[in-house]
């Protein structure tokens, strides 16, 4: 007799999960039989969803996680919630601080058994960066309402819809000269799928994951330097790349953070500049069950519509 799934059934409410890594937490637990309610500003943005889900599977709501009236509602029935919204614009305290710690309280009233937190690495009460001090209020508030929280500390995510990796690729796509911020900073991306398997893997065994906090990371950690010479090279583009002294770029992210479509804010140069790798002081993807993927698994295929000619390209000397 086959082994039931212990998320068969159970009611899961993703707060924040029309974005990328939503929607994969969300293809994750659809595929274990999970029922979902998909709580978004705009839901319709996770309807691509809907082809994987049997009848009554998912549900979609309408919810601003800044507003608590609209967050105890929705867990109604809930048997475990997680909770993924973030912004780097607008009021972080009210997203990041305030709506997380609702929705664990809201969560504990209506008796889920799990409830994880998506927080990030770098999360830092102590710091002068808006996100990363919003982020660690976010965690006091979830540890203060849901004692048996699990938090996730994801690093940067990359997957083929990404807003990180595919910004670098397309500047390298369309700059002839391409300038890099912070060369010398670390980071180690996760894939998303990874993130999402972490995530499901703490909402299976609340009892063993809960109350504790992970960072989760990529297989290896890159510089900025290399990592533009890695997308340039999947793209089979020669470029020229101008790395800038931190007092250059932290000017350009000043003068231009604030406009529509800039690569980066001040408090996104200033967190990328920090690095954005595991501090080795907390358990990571391991203590989960999981081994991450490293980024070059992918790079190459997903850069295919960056070349030149496009799948028709080669895969060096591009313009």
């Amino acid at each position: 007799m086959a082994k039931t799934d212990p998320l068969d059934g159970k009611l899961v409410v993703l707060l924040g999960g029309s974005g990328m890594l939503g929607s994969h937490v969300a293809q994750e637990l659809l595929a274990r039989g999970a029922r979902l309610r998909i709580a978004s500003r705009h839901p319709e943005r996770g309807f691509r969803l809907k082809p994987l889900a049997k009848l009554g599977q998912i549900q979609f709501v309408r919810c601003d996680v800044a507003k608590p009236a609209s967050i105890f509602p929705l867990m109604n029935g809930a048997d475990a919630a997680v909770y993924l919204a973030g912004t780097f614009d607008g009021d972080l305290d009210a997203v990041h601080a305030h709506g997380a710690g609702n929705a664990a309280q809201a969560a504990a009233q209506a008796g889920a058994g799990a409830f994880v937190h998506i927080s990030a690495i770098g999360a830092d009460g102590e710091s002068d960066v808006r996100y990363a001090r919003t982020k660690a209020d976010g965690e006091k508030a979830v540890r203060a309402a849901f004692p048996k929280a699990t938090i996730l500390r994801p690093s940067i995510l990359f997957g083929e819809d990404d807003h990180f990796i595919n910004m670098f690729a397309g500047l390298i796509a369309a700059l002839p000269v391409m300038p890099v911020f912070a060369p010398t900073a670390k980071i180690q991306p996760l894939h998303v799928d990874d993130a999402a398997r972490a995530i499901v893997e703490a909402l299976v065994d609340p009892t063993k994951h809960g109350s504790k906090t992970y960072e989760i990371a990529g297989p290896e950690a890159y510089d900025m330097a290399k990592l533009n010479r890695m997308i340039a090279s999947s793209q089979g583009r020669e470029r020229m790349f101008m790395e800038l002294p931190d007092a250059v770029s932290g000017a350009i992210a000043a003068l231009t953070g604030w406009l529509p479509g800039a690569p980066l804010s001040t408090d996104q140069w200033k967190l990328l500049k920090a690095g954005n790798v595991p501090s080795g002081q907390l358990p990571g993807l391991q203590a989960l069950g999981i081994a991450p993927r490293p980024l070059e698994l992918f790079l190459d295929r997903w850069m295919l519509r960056y070349r030149k000619h496009g799948r028709f390209g080669t895969s060096t000397n591009a313009a």
